[in-house]
């Protein structure tokens, strides 16, 4: 039994988000309990069905092959790793104006993660960057990511409004993005591994399950109804694809489980709710600083609900939280997707490294070009 256990237990110990946010979840239920169903509104019921749905999908996607061809064709046709990586970071971008920020990653990650493994594009930077480039692209759509859908909601303002009062802020953080992997990815050529080419078994079948897949539970978690959607995802890959099942990460469900309730908990206790009213909201300073502060402590959807009824300009809000995406780690929960996704070791030393810098780089521009602009 001891053998058996050995290898989870040897992986939790490398799992220091998930026990750091069981930690807090558990600190905070003994200093502060509360009914049950708070918890079970903190948990994100929809949100985590909606990500095992992908997870499912994506999974099936890579076990069929079909990725790792795909990459081959894409890598055959560049000649430098600066045009690999612009070409990755913009379709990552572009992506999560459509198909929000984290279906994005679950489509990208997996493909640079595959171009990476027969050529010498170094994954783990790619990864770091798609992380940003995801935020940046996402911040311009009223439905790229959860606090931009709330903000648009909530605000009830025409699509196109809202596209054009971010755009400034999008631009710069995009710009920003690009330069970034111009200056960061060597200047090399691109190196095909001749040897790791075509190793990789293909199955169609499972590519046209799991492609059908990915775009039902898109439109599953678009109306609603993301724990349905999952459930009919997992019978059809029980019977026909059980090992694309057991290779789930089923860790970062667990991780994502404990954030939501650890964070979903702080956010609401009454400390923070006395510490934010002493701030006064209408100054343009105060709302952006706070926006991003927030959004580093409590990751920007949650700073999103927390600050929503406070703020009286909701596009300044929606500013202050996406440029928040960058920083630690759980600024944005799509961070934590594309480090995962990659699988590469020190990932979230390297993140850190770049994404805090480029947050403190970022935040003053956005700032000042919005202030501009407006």
């Amino acid at each position: 039994m001891a053998a058996a256990t050995h290898p989870w237990l040897n992986r939790l110990q490398h799992e220091w988000l998930l026990l750091l946010f069981t930690t807090l979840t558990l600190v905070l239920a003994c200093v502060d309990p509360q009914p049950w169903e708070h918890y079970r509104r903190w948990l994100q019921w929809p949100t985590l069905c909606g990500l095992l749905g992908l997870l499912i999908a994506i999974q099936g996607i890579r076990d069929s092959g079909m990725v790792q061809r795909f990459a081959g064709m894409l890598v055959a046709r560049m000649h430098s790793l600066r045009g690999v990586g612009l070409l990755l970071v913009s379709m990552t971008a572009l992506l999560s104006m459509v198909l929000t920020n984290d279906v994005s990653l679950f489509l990208m990650v997996p493909l640079t993660v595959a171009i990476g493994g027969m050529s010498n594009l170094p994954i783990l930077r790619m990864a770091v960057l798609e992380a940003l480039a995801v935020n940046a692209g996402s911040t311009l759509s009223p439905i790229g990511n959860p606090q931009n859908l709330l903000i648009w909601q909530h605000a009830q303002l025409p699509f196109l409004h809202f596209v054009a009062a971010l755009l400034p802020a999008a631009a710069v953080m995009f710009l920003l993005v690009a330069m970034l992997t111009v200056a960061w990815l060597p200047k090399h050529r691109v190196e095909l591994y001749a040897d790791r080419l075509g190793q990789q078994q293909r199955s169609v079948s499972l590519a046209l399950l799991s492609v059908i897949s990915l775009a039902m539970m898109v439109l599953m978690m678009e109306h609603g109804h993301a724990p349905l959607g999952a459930m009919l995802l997992v019978v059809p890959f029980a019977l026909f694809s059980w090992r694309s099942l057991a290779r789930i990460d089923w860790l970062l469900m667990a991780t994502f489980a404990t954030i939501f309730l650890g964070l979903g908990h702080f956010a609401e206790l009454p400390l923070i709710d006395h510490a934010l009213g002493r701030i006064d909201f209408k100054q343009p300073l105060a709302l952006y600083l706070g926006g991003i502060a927030s959004s580093q402590l409590i990751s920007n959807v949650p700073a999103t609900v927390l600050l929503l009824d406070r703020a009286q300009d909701a596009l300044a809000l929606a500013v202050a939280v996406n440029v928040g995406g960058f920083g630690v780690v759980i600024g944005s929960l799509a961070n934590l997707i594309a480090l995962r996704l990659a699988k590469q070791p020190h990932s979230m030393r390297l993140f850190h490294q770049v994404s805090v810098p480029f947050l403190l780089v970022c935040a003053p521009l956005v700032y000042l070009v919005t202030r501009l602009l407006s």
